[in-house]
């Protein structure tokens, strides 16, 4: 309880200052710095963020762990109630408790998704896109169709004109990334309903990725579900959604599914039976704090992302051969690295101790995605290496 009490002390007194000072995550069963463990490569890739939970989960986390039994989980009736409230609050979408299906994590529900329309003619979706996108239809022998985004003044965008030559069959699958991991796109009104009308048209199922909607980085913006829309683009559409990527919480594996369809519903709980199990109960509490007690600490989250955004912005435009993209949201940044003179611009940054995500992993050889959830002091050491970096090449 000492260090809880420590923590919640710093929080209260230097606010911000808190994302910089960060547990040492060496040796501490982390898939991402386990990956470069022994090297001397800063791990840049995976998407969770470097910074401790907020102070109340972990004091209810701390408490679940030593309440000492760690039987089966059931999902509490304040926890439901605390999403639905939520939900209304931040996104003005009533939410009724039974369209809630719970689940460990959000990879699984996409490929749960795929599973139960594995007897469609394909499944759609965009690209660059996080690539459980690419792999969860091939899984079921579900072919996937790519559509790739385009730019539109610097911003990445549905490329409508490519939707409507697709060929299309009725319950065809669509996977939507909302917003868009790995560009950043916090996709606007107009878009969402042109969208909605495009599958409503096609009479499509949706299955739409909205776990990094709380992490909005343009002021005054807020997340639109796209079952918030109406009616009927809710009856075809699988909402995912989860505090994971907000609160810095993707080991407890808790997230859920929102499905206000009761046949759909059904059908996604049948592709579940006897695959996917609950969230284990040690996650159900600090989810529920982490959505009841946590939005200061995300305010405070959301201007210091904001600060890492501006500075890597600033830094990579310096530098030759890379074109970086302004994220909308999430805490991660896409760019262009095609105009590297080298190979494999992946491998060239490891190699100069920065270790970032692939862009051929979403479906985009050439790019790179970069995440700044990461202490300020850490991210411009990576800066100033892929700056030296580039520099030898000249």
């Amino acid at each position: 309880m000492a260090l809880i009490n420590q923590i919640q002390g710093e929080l209260a007194v230097v606010g911000m200052d808190i994302f910089d000072n960060n547990p040492d995550r060496v040796g501490r069963n982390s898939l991402k710095w386990g990956k470069y463990a022994g090297k001397d490569i800063l791990p840049l890739w995976v998407a969770d963020m470097d910074f401790r939970s907020p102070p109340e989960v972990i004091r209810v986390a701390t408490e679940a762990a030593e309440f000492g039994n760690y039987g089966y989980g059931n999902c509490p009736d304040t926890l439901v109630e605390c999403v639905c409230e939520r939900s209304k609050s931040l996104y003005g979408w009533d939410l009724e408790k039974h369209w809630l299906v719970w689940l460990p994590g959000m990879v699984c529900a996409l490929n749960i998704c795929c599973r139960a329309f594995e007897d469609s003619s394909q499944a759609i979706t965009q690209v660059p896109i996080y690539p459980p996108f690419l792999s969860a239809p091939s899984n079921f022998g579900l072919s996937c169709t790519q559509v790739p985004m385009i730019l539109a003044s610097d911003r990445y965008t549905i490329d409508f004109d490519a939707l409507n030559e697709l060929d299309t069959s009725p319950n065809d699958l669509f996977m939507l990334c909302h917003p868009h991991n790995p560009v950043g796109t916090a996709y606007r009104q107009p878009e969402l309903q042109a969208l909605a009308k495009w599958i409503l048209d096609r009479q499509l199922v949706l299955c739409s990725d909205e776990i990094h909607c709380d992490l909005l980085l343009e002021p005054n913006s807020s997340h639109q579900p796209m079952a918030s829309l109406g009616p009927e683009i809710a009856g075809r559409t699988i909402t995912l959604m989860a505090p994971s990527k907000t609160f810095n919480l993707p080991g407890f594996g808790c997230s859920f599914a929102i499905i206000s369809n009761g046949e759909l519903r059904r059908k996604f709980k049948r592709a579940m039976a006897g695959i996917v199990p609950e969230p284990p109960a040690m996650s159900f509490p600090p989810t529920e704090s982490a959505y009841r007690s946590g939005e200061k600490w995300r305010l405070q989250l959301l201007d210091y992302l904001r600060g890492n955004r501006e500075l890597a912005l600033s830094r990579l435009r310096e530098i030759n051969g890379l074109i970086p993209y302004s994220p909308e949201a999430t805490y991660l940044l896409w760019m262009d690295a095609r105009k590297l003179p080298v190979p494999n611009p992946h491998q060239f940054f490891e190699e100069h101790g920065v270790g970032l995500s692939d862009g051929r992993d979403f479906g985009s050889p050439g790019f790179l995605r970069m995440n700044l959830g990461c202490a300020r002091s850490l991210l411009e050491e990576a800066l100033g290496r892929m700056n030296k970096a580039c520099q030898s090449l000249t």
